[in-house]
């Protein structure tokens, strides 16, 4: 399984992050690949979502279904089409403020985005390759574009939710080797 795991501070309560965060369908205002969003049920399990992305040449449509919530902390989902993944949002509050946290700061929570894949659950058959192109390659090519995309989208995220665009350190979760 390869992970993406991306985490930066917020500086509001869960509660707010968390509603802001289950929104799920404004995602598509943040990313640079995904094009559209349509979502069948609350947010709540059994909340599925059509994810339509473009790359490169390709085009593809993403099925997922929540699995989990556990407000205002833990939002989880799967993949149900073609491709072995999960990922979650996580929420942690912070006990004190950071250093260098805003002057107008009165809480802040460390947010992360995670997903585990396995590229090797998808077959040249669940994707419409250009001629000539092995799946192989898309996958080596495609491991950068998901872990930039990832930073953009919470670099994004925090800057709507905030309300004020701002400098985001983001940290980048390794996964532990073998």
């Amino acid at each position: 399984m390869d992970e993406i795991a991306v985490s930066t501070v917020v500086y509001l309560p869960p509660e707010e992050i968390y509603e802001f965060l289950v929104d799920f369908p404004r995602y598509a205002d943040y990313s640079k690949h995904l094009r559209d969003v349509r979502q069948s049920g609350d947010g709540s399990p059994g909340t599925r979502y059509a994810l339509s992305f473009s790359w490169w040449k390709l085009t593809y449509t993403a099925e997922s279904k929540v699995t989990d919530v556990t407000p205002p902390t833990r939002i989880d989902w799967t993949i149900t089409k073609d491709v072995h993944a999960v990922g979650r949002w996580r929420v942690e509050g912070l006990d004190d403020l950071p250093a260098d946290a805003p002057s107008e700061a009165e809480t802040a929570c460390r947010v992360f985005f995670e997903v585990e894949y396995d590229p090797d659950s998808v077959s040249a058959g669940d994707i419409d390759l250009p001629r000539f192109v092995s799946l192989g390659w898309v996958i080596d090519k495609l491991r950068p574009v998901l872990q930039k995309e990832a930073e953009r989208i919470v670099e994004r995220i925090v800057a709507d939710i905030e309300g004020r665009p701002r400098r985001v350190e983001l940290t980048i979760h390794a996964k532990p080797g073998p």
